[in-house]
C-alpha cells in the first residue's frame, strides 16, 4: 500500500490518503509537544516506538473484541488503517489522580480514585482543548445522541480494564490516558489514533518512576529509553 496525498499534520503523526480510498496511512514522528505546544523537541526513534508499542495494543484490544482502525503496521513509521470520520471530542481515562487533574481539583498526585473517572475534552487546538460536559458535546454537535456519549464511556472502560490488567503482568500501572473514537464507513464508532506512551501514563510498579511523555513534560530525560523499555515489557522481553 503506497501513500498518495497528505490528508492530516499534527503534532505526532501525518496521515496519508492512498491508493485504496477506505484505508489511510500513519506515519509516526519524531516530533515532541507538551502543553498544548509551548514545549516542543525531537527525539530520534520516537516515531517508531510509538508505531510499533501501537500496533501491539491494538492487537491486544482486537483480540478482545474492540472495535479499532487498525489494519497492520507496514514499517518502522507507519501504519495502514480503515478511514474514519474523527469525533472531535478527547477522552481522558483516569485511574490515578495526577498532571492536571491534581493541578485543578487539588487532589493529591498519587491519589488513587475511587473509580475510574471518563472526562471529555474538546479537541480544538485554537481553543486550548477546553473540557466538555454532555450538554456541550450535544449543542457542539460532536455526537448524534446522548446513546453515544455514554457507548463511548463505556468503551474508554472496557479499554481502561483491558490495559490495566495487560500491564500489571508487565509490572506496570496505568495512571491515565486518552483516547480518541471516530465513525467508520459504516457509521460504526470505533478506537483510532494511536495507543503509546505519548498519550499513555505508565508508572513502574517497583519504583514507581514514570515511563511515558512526562519525562519530556518534565525535563527528566531518558525518554527514548523509557519507551523502549515500554515496548520490551509489551514484547515480554522483560517484566
Amino acid at each position: 500500500m503506497n501513500k498518495t496525498t497528505l490528508l492530516y499534520e499534527g503534532k505526532a503523526k501525518r496521515i496519508w490518503n492512498t491508493e485504496d480510498s477506505t484505508l489511510l496511512i500513519s506515519e509516526f514522528k519524531d516530533d515532541l509537544t507538551a502543553f498544548n505546544g509551548e514545549k516542543k523537541s525531537s527525539e530520534e526513534g520516537k516515531g517508531a516506538l510509538n508505531n510499533k508499542i501501537s500496533t501491539e495494543l491494538f492487537k491486544v484490544l482486537n483480540n478482545k473484541g474492540v472495535s479499532t482502525h487498525f489494519v497492520e503496521m507496514l514499517d518502522d513509521n507507519n501504519m495502514l488503517h480503515k478511514k474514519c470520520e474523527v469525533i472531535l471530542i478527547e477522552v481522558i481515562v483516569r485511574n490515578i489522580a495526577t498532571g492536571s487533574l491534581s493541578k485543578n481539583l487539588g487532589l493529591e498526585n498519587g491519589k488513587v480514585l475511587p473509580f475510574t473517572l471518563v472526562e471529555f475534552d474538546y479537541k480544538d487546538d485554537a481553543l486550548g482543548d477546553p473540557k466538555l460536559n454532555d450538554q456541550h458535546c450535544l449543542i457542539l454537535e460532536l455526537v448524534k445522541n446522548s446513546d453515544e456519549l455514554d457507548y463511548i464511556r463505556y468503551m474508554a472502560r472496557r479499554v481502561n480494564t483491558i490495559m490495566q490488567a495487560f500491564f500489571a503482568d508487565k509490572g506496570m500501572t496505568v495512571v491515565d490516558f486518552k483516547l480518541e473514537f471516530g465513525r467508520d464507513l459504516n457509521g460504526n464508532i470505533i478506537l483510532i489514533d494511536e495507543l503509546s506512551p505519548d498519550n499513555f501514563r505508565f508508572w513502574d510498579n517497583e519504583t514507581g518512576e514514570s515511563m511515558d511523555k512526562d519525562r519530556f513534560r518534565k525535563g527528566l530525560g531518558d525518554l527514548k529509553v523509557a519507551y523502549e523499555e515500554v515496548l520490551k515489557r509489551i514484547l515480554g522481553e522483560v517484566k
